[in-house]
């Protein structure tokens, strides 16, 4: 098989351009319709990881049956057609993100490892004493402790920006808090825990006016927002792959290309090099620079197929439909006495954080798994934004365009009968 054909076979979603129903994404998740403890699956943890399609699960089972190779290093024929795969990974994911050129774009684990390639790349090299990265209280803690070990080691200090009693973040504040001492703001295209959508241009025009750099984590917002990184302005963009319907361990981070020039190696070994000597080593162009070792070529063939099926759809339609689906889970939701929703920012994605009167959200998640029900309970790994409400857990419905207003009235009823349990 010539490798064109190989990617093509990747690539393709199988579906005409625009086409979207809930019902018609759903065929393609083999595991939404499995059982779980006698019920019919009620997948409402998308904000932890998506499921994967169909096209996604045969594409990587395709790449390991009949092109399984490492890549870059090898003049053979399969080695050639994995590093086709990999590179047309690399070309759609600046795509999908309005970057420049795929030559922005470094291949990584997830959105944790593309912001703690930035600590450590970035940071190290250019943080000081008295330098400060301000990071809002709505933060993902992978947005947080990245920069507290850097901060450490650098002398610098990381600076909460407030929220709002709404879940906002505090423009006030932040604008205040902003100076010439400035250098990084990290900041959530969407919150994992409140479902915020900060004014993320206008805090990057903000910060550029006083020389920051921003970063902004799109792990949540990807699957739900379009996304153009021009736009934004945005010095570094990041995302992990599986929450986008993609498989876990593959991620990506989009550098400004002025910025991606300036890094230098955070690790070193094969892939990363030039050549190599004991007196001297040369290094790869970027953004082979920043991907020593053998990376996860068959995550980025998932990827690859993962992009293509979900841009297949009319990106509109998914966002009125989800959107939709919000509004309508949130009324039926008020429904089930002392359910309380954490937040009420305008605009925010599909995420719905609640706390229910005499219940721990441990208690909850576990009832509603009994009718197979699947969501989230604990702190989200976004410890800070549930203190600004004195809560230390909270149970979390999230919803993918996969999910349907049954499977609302289905949590909605189970949570009424844990309300009405003895």
């Amino acid at each position: 098989m010539t490798t064109p054909e190989v990617v093509e076979r990747v690539a393709s979603p199988g579906r005409q351009p625009g086409a979207f129903t809930p019902e018609s994404a759903r065929k393609d998740f083999p595991i939404l319709h499995r059982t779980v403890n006698g019920h019919p699956l009620v997948w409402l943890d998308n904000a932890a990881t998506t499921q994967k399609p169909r096209q996604v699960i045969e594409a990587i089972a395709g790449y390991y049956g009949t092109s399984n190779s490492n890549i870059h290093r090898g003049a053979h024929t399969m080695a050639r057609e994995a590093t086709e795969m990999y590179e047309a990974g690399r070309a759609a994911v600046a795509d999908f993100l309005g970057a420049p050129s795929p030559e922005s774009i470094v291949f990584v684990r997830g959105t944790t490892e593309a912001v703690n390639l930035v600590a450590q790349s970035w940071g190290r090299a250019l943080l000081g004493p008295g330098d400060d990265i301000l990071v809002p209280v709505l933060e993902h803690h992978s947005d947080i402790v990245p920069w507290q070990l850097i901060a450490r080691e650098t002398r610098a200090r990381v600076v909460p920006v407030p929220l709002l009693p709404d879940g906002q973040i505090d423009q006030d504040a932040y604008a205040d808090l902003l100076s010439c001492r400035t250098r990084l703001v990290a900041v959530s295209q969407a919150s994992n825990v409140l479902g915020t959508v900060p004014p993320v241009r206008e805090m990057t025009a903000l910060a550029h006016r006083y020389g920051a750099k921003v970063l902004v984590d799109g792990a949540q917002a990807v699957a739900h927002l379009p996304v153009d990184v021009t736009g934004l302005d945005a010095d570094f963009y990041a995302f992990s792959g599986h929450k986008l319907y993609a498989p876990t361990g593959i991620g990506a981070l989009y550098v400004k290309p002025e910025v991606l020039a300036g890094l230098r190696p955070w690790q070193g070994g094969g892939n990363m090099i030039d050549s190599v000597s004991f007196a001297r080593t040369t290094f790869a162009p970027v953004p082979h620079l920043m991907e020593a070792g053998t990376g996860n070529i068959a995550g980025v063939v998932g990827l690859l197929a993962a992009l293509n099926w979900f841009t297949s759809f009319d990106r509109g339609a998914v966002a009125a439909y989800e959107n939709e689906l919000t509004a309508y889970a949130r009324q039926a939701m008020a429904m089930v006495p002392g359910l309380e929703i954490l937040g009420s920012a305008p605009g925010r994605i599909a995420v719905l954080t609640f706390t229910m009167a005499g219940h721990t959200p441990a208690a909850i998640a576990s009832w509603l798994d009994r009718d197979g029900i699947a969501i989230r309970a604990g702190h989200h790994c976004a410890q800070p934004a549930l203190a600004h409400y004195g809560l230390e857990s909270a149970a979390r419905a999230s919803f993918a365009l996969y999910n349907t207003p049954e499977e609302v009235d289905e949590l909605v009823a189970s949570l009424l009968r844990l309300h009405e349990s003895p």
